[in-house]
């Protein structure tokens, strides 16, 4: 009897102790893209006041809400759907970390440079379609 009781608690000890010992990590890390932008416009006015038959057989993307094909659930508003595809879990379900890439000084300089030039070009057109309309008036009044 004391030999079982001696034996149960070796092995209780050796339980104890593999416990205590972390998991060894995989060998291997997945190595995921780094976050970009969307390269496309997200729907969330397609179905906007329409009205659909839904029952309880109705398909996934076929249900009230906003379906997600890449993590195939649905989503009930447009606003938890934004919250569902900039999250984490579908990020890395696209193969993305939720790390950005740093830019470079090169890189701010050159999107400080295009959004100058189309600010300067947006205050073109506004002076084109002023200039355009004191025209207008002024014919008018000959």
């Amino acid at each position: 009897s004391s030999g079982i009781n001696a034996e149960y608690g070796q092995k209780a000890k050796d339980r104890l102790v593999a416990e205590d010992e972390p998991e060894p990590l995989p060998d291997r890390k997945v190595k995921r893209e780094l976050l970009r932008p969307r390269d496309h416009k997200v729907d969330l006015d397609s179905r906007l006041g329409k009205t659909m038959v839904v029952t309880k057989d109705s398909p996934s993307a076929m249900q009230g809400g906003y379906y997600c094909k890449v993590c195939d659930c649905v989503v009930k508003d447009s606003i938890n759907y934004l919250d569902h595809i900039n999250g984490k879990k579908h990020q890395r379900n696209l193969g993305m970390s939720m790390k950005v890439e740093r830019s470079t000084l090169e890189q701010v300089k050159a999107r400080f440079d295009k959004n100058k030039r189309k600010r300067e070009e947006e205050e073109r057109n506004q002076a084109e379609d002023y200039d355009l309309e004191r025209e207008r008036r002024s014919a008018r009044r000959r």
